[in-house]
């Protein structure tokens, strides 16, 4: 009785160990670290060119804003609206 508790006993312990040796290899967790530190690096060593075209972007739609402003304030009516000042009426 005690021999086939204990067979029973490893058996059990080989089936789990089992499917965890396929369980590891099918989540593959090296290879999601691996990809995961090689991303990280991907983005350190590329946000200086994010930065910069993140900075052009902000700079292109401030000369569209400036240049609508402009236009706007050209062809209203009222003269105390034209130059620099914003026209409030947008």
């Amino acid at each position: 009785m005690i021999q086939q508790a204990v067979m029973l006993q490893t058996q059990r312990f080989r089936s789990f160990m089992n499917f965890a040796r396929h369980f590891l290899r099918r989540q593959n967790f090296l290879e999601s670290i691996q990809r995961s530190i090689s991303a990280v690096f991907r983005d350190i060593f590329t946000v200086k060119k994010k930065l910069k075209m993140a900075q052009y972007r902000v700079n292109y739609q401030q000369f569209k804003l400036r240049q609508m402003e402009q236009l706007i304030a050209e062809n209203n009516e009222h003269v105390f609206l034209k130059g620099n000042k914003i026209n409030e009426l947008r």
